[in-house]
């Protein structure tokens, strides 16, 4: 009897993990709008824009374009900074003030270029 109850109660609850998944799917990520990816790249462009631009903090460091990378790619590339598995720390700060939402607008902006 304990046995079919415990099969019960794990029964119930895949099946309620199985709605929340269906809801949240694990490894999603937001719809990217190049549109309004364009509206937020004020603080992109002073680096990024800049033919062989290279910061100086902390050490010279050349800056890399992005037009016409993957939006995958840089939308990666942003969560990673934001998590701190990159570690260049204007990147981190910058990243660490986006929503998945501007990552994603912003990585369809400048992969559709």
């Amino acid at each position: 009897m304990v046995q079919f109850k415990l099969a019960a109660q794990s029964a119930a609850f895949v099946a309620a993990l199985g709605s929340v998944l269906v809801l949240f799917p694990i490894g999603a990520s937001a719809q990217g709008k190049a549109e309004e990816g364009q509206k937020k790249i004020s603080m992109c462009i002073g680096c990024h824009q800049i033919p062989g631009y290279k910061a100086s903090f902390p050490v010279v460091y050349s800056v890399p374009k992005i037009y016409g990378q993957s939006a995958k790619y840089i939308e990666n590339s942003l969560q990673a900074y934001k998590k701190g598995d990159r570690s260049h720390p204007t990147m981190r700060a910058i990243a660490g003030s986006l929503s998945d939402q501007d990552m994603a607008d912003l990585a369809a902006y400048y992969g559709t270029k």
